[in-house]
């Protein structure tokens, strides 16, 4: 371990894992995962994108610590995650011949690590699974909390459980081949810790997200370092959003979602791209019903715009009525009694979730924002 490592754990009984977080650590995967290796050997799973820039520099760590390996190599894209893709991953774990005490390895972005840790609940009623996240919204969101799904004809993150890894590896390093856009929208994520309930790490944002976005090592660390210990102490404390701490991880997410089914859920429209206008929306909204300044709305979808992220429904190409963009939002799986519940602020850093928004108002709103 170098003397930039972190560690950080996720305090959940018998299932705690932790996260280590360095750069360089996908060259000594080996080493750092061998303890998982049982058989001696790991399947991975990952995508065409992922295969050509990164899954070199894993099946080299494997080998040098002996550990056989197999992989399998998925299209890339937010399409990935479908019923097709689910069974052809677990049909091709059941061809390696995975017991349930094998550890599948997720080596990728959010689609890869949803769709494998999905997989990875059902196969045999559960195997084990490592998630190496190679992309900023995956390392310092996804990858952590369990949340395993994919994606169905009405909407996001509908079919899937809860399903925690045994270790989470976080290489910094592998975000030297991303795109700016897709560093981007990985930063809203970042940004989001900040909007719940930190508002010092958003004063952190404003001060060093300018370097982060540029690729300065010792920001990015620190960001990834921040936002994972944010996310592990709330998903200790409601790992399965049964008391709501967890609903709050969710900020940006409900408008994001109704955005990203209205354009297909593809390349038009990231995901961190969606929800950095979703979280926009949120504040707006909030302040439109008078519980925050409108001062702190600007403030908000100021730093989304200064970092090149989509604040305004125009920004994001969607020019979709809010009667539509409310229709996406029935089928969100978190309705409950017919209604949606919506993560709303006082103010940067005091997210709270409410569960008597009325969809008329938010209908009204998003027609408001269409302009």
């Amino acid at each position: 371990m170098t003397d930039d490592a972190t560690d950080i754990a996720v305090a959940l009984g018998e299932r705690s894992y932790a996260i280590h977080i360095e750069d360089g650590s996908l060259d000594r995967a080996g080493a750092l995962l061998k303890p998982f290796a049982r058989r001696n050997r790991f399947i991975v799973v990952t995508d065409a994108h992922v295969a050509a820039t990164q899954s070199g520099r894993l099946g080299t760590a494997l080998d040098a610590a002996g550990i056989a390996s197999t992989i399998e190599i998925l299209p890339a894209g937010e399409a990935t995650k479908s019923w097709a893709n689910l069974e052809r991953v677990t049909d091709f774990l059941l061809d390696q011949g995975v017991e349930r005490n094998d550890t599948v390895i997720a080596l990728g972005g959010g689609v890869i690590g949803d769709l494998v840790g999905f997989a990875a609940s059902m196969l045999k009623r559960g195997c084990n699974f490592v998630q190496i996240p190679t992309t900023l919204l995956s390392q310092v969101d996804s990858s952590v909390g369990g949340k395993t799904a994919i994606n169905s004809r009405a909407g996001k993150n509908l079919i899937g459980a809860f399903y925690q890894p045994v270790h989470v590896l976080i290489d910094p390093t592998t975000l030297d081949t991303l795109s700016p856009r897709e560093v981007r929208a990985g930063y809203a994520e970042v940004v989001k810790y900040g909007l719940i309930d930190d508002p010092d790490f958003f004063d952190w944002c404003e001060a060093n997200g300018p370097a982060l976005l540029e690729g300065d090592s010792s920001a990015r660390r620190f960001a990834i370092a921040r936002s994972v210990a944010a996310k592990a102490r709330i998903v200790a404390e409601d790992e399965r959003e049964t008391t709501g701490r967890r609903a709050l991880l969710n900020l940006g997410h409900t408008f994001g979602h109704a955005l990203e089914a209205e354009t297909g859920f593809s390349d038009r429209l990231l995901h961190g791209e969606a929800v950095a206008t979703g979280m926009a929306l949120a504040f707006r909204f909030s302040a439109a019903a008078g519980l925050c300044d409108a001062a702190v709305a600007a403030r908000v979808t100021a730093h989304l715009e200064a970092a090149g992220l989509p604040a305004t429904l125009a920004a994001a190409h969607v020019d979709a009525s809010g009667a539509a963009l409310v229709a996406h939002m029935l089928h969100d799986k978190k309705m409950e009694g017919g209604r949606l519940p919506f993560l709303l602020a006082r103010g940067i850093g005091q997210t709270f979730l409410e569960k008597q928004v009325d969809l008329t108002t938010v209908e009204r709103f998003l027609d408001q924002e269409r302009g």
